[in-house]
């Protein structure tokens, strides 16, 4: 039996999955997933309204999801998929978990990590940006039209 292998973009769409859930529940549309040995095993989306807490973020949210499902608070060995750069608070916990990998969709030009430092993340996380960008930064931009 053959294993399958998915892209970065399957895992990119599986996060905008999420991320239109976020939209659906009138959250700022934003979803991951954290993957592990080519398999889902976390998925969230921004909770922020719906907690009541700014630090609801879908990263937040796939962090604590992975660490549980992993019985351990490092994720050096997942890959996190999410829609939008990761916000400053959200690259300081990833460089706590020592993510292994992330890949994100659109880049956040307001309050992206990328704006303060490239250094907030841990030294061995790999990063590569811009898959399935179009998509993610389309639903972002209608979200906020829509609250026009």
């Amino acid at each position: 039996m053959e294993l399958t292998v998915f892209s970065d973009e399957h895992f990119m769409r599986e996060a905008l999955k999420e991320a239109k859930k976020a939209f659906d529940a009138d959250e700022v549309p934003v979803g991951a997933v954290v993957v592990a040995n080519n398999t889902i095993i976390a998925r969230a989306y921004n909770l922020t309204e719906r907690l009541h807490d700014v630090t609801a973020h879908a990263e937040m949210q796939a962090i604590t999801s992975a660490a549980n499902f992993l019985n351990g608070k490092y994720l050096n060995e997942c890959t996190l998929y999410v829609t939008l750069e990761p916000c400053v608070m959200c690259a300081g916990a990833l460089a706590w978990s020592q993510i292994g990998k992330i890949v994100y969709g659109a880049s956040d030009t307001k309050r992206g990590y990328n704006l303060i430092s490239h250094n907030l993340l841990h030294p061995k996380t790999q990063v590569k940006s811009g898959v399935v960008a179009e998509e993610c930064a389309a639903l972002i931009k209608t979200f906020f039209q829509k609250k026009r």
